[in-house]
């Protein structure tokens, strides 16, 4: 469903990615992990379309990102860490805006609209004006948005912030549902390594521009050299060679 060929980019004479390869199968949870500026933001904007790579290519069900935008765009919902909305509409004309874009009429989509509204409890809110929303209320209206078109691939950006108990455990249950019923494909990018654990099929990790590991936790532990009993966290932090550092910091408290 996503390939990733030989993805390069430069800023300026800074490679911020450097050759990245991975496939993500369709139906497939997969969890995008990294330290900070290890290139993942860079990597979705890619994927999505916002930049253009240097060299390379990302292919979304078939279609090239850089050949054939529009079609790979049309397959994609996109779940962003920050929601930008128009906020002088409410959260109903927002949803209809949205999916007017990807060709459906306000009767075509009115039922979905309601449905969505009530899964993610938004009902009582939907005539209000977005401006008075929560974040944590935005940031599901735009789940909402990203589901309105029935993509075939989601590209999350950390998916739980600002999102409370009873919102981060739906949005969980839901993604579930998608892969596992729907055959979605989510691509997640998240630093809650307990989120990525509990949910992915398969983990890239990526480091200063390289991926520099892939595969199921029990196979990243096998790598790691890890325990059977240690977290992914460990797990994270022996692959990417910060926990010598994370002691250091320690011992000097």
């Amino acid at each position: 469903m996503l390939e990733l060929i030989n993805l390069r980019k430069k800023f300026g004479t800074f490679e911020a990615l450097k050759g990245i390869n991975l496939h993500v199968k369709k139906g497939e949870i997969y969890g995008f992990l990294g330290p900070n500026g290890a290139g993942k933001t860079t990597t979705i904007k890619i994927i999505t379309g916002i930049l253009l790579p240097t060299s390379g290519d990302a292919v979304i069900g078939g279609y090239s990102i850089l050949k054939d935008s529009q079609k790979a765009k049309q397959l994609m919902g996109i779940i962003p860490d920050r929601p930008f909305i128009y906020e002088r509409l409410t959260g109903r004309e927002f949803l209809y805006f949205v999916a007017s874009l990807y060709g459906f009429s306000s009767s075509e989509i009115k039922n979905d609209i309601d449905s969505f509204l009530e899964i993610f409890d938004l009902q009582e809110w939907q005539n209000e004006l977005i401006e008075n929303y929560s974040h944590g209320m935005k940031q599901r209206l735009v789940m909402i948005a990203a589901f309105i078109h029935n993509p075939q691939l989601i590209v999350v950006d950390e998916p739980m912030v600002g999102l409370d108990p009873k919102g981060a455990r739906l949005i969980k249950k839901t993604f579930w549902k998608l892969a596992r019923e729907r055959g979605i494909t989510i691509f997640m990018s998240t630093h809650s390594l307990e989120v990525a654990e509990e949910m992915c099929d398969r983990i890239g990790i990526i480091d200063r521009g390289t991926l520099i590991a892939e595969g199921t936790t029990e196979e990243l532990r096998e790598m790691a050299g890890s325990g059977k009993e240690e977290k992914l966290e460990d797990i994270f932090l022996k692959l990417t060679g910060e926990t010598s550092l994370v002691e250091k910091w320690i011992e000097r408290i």
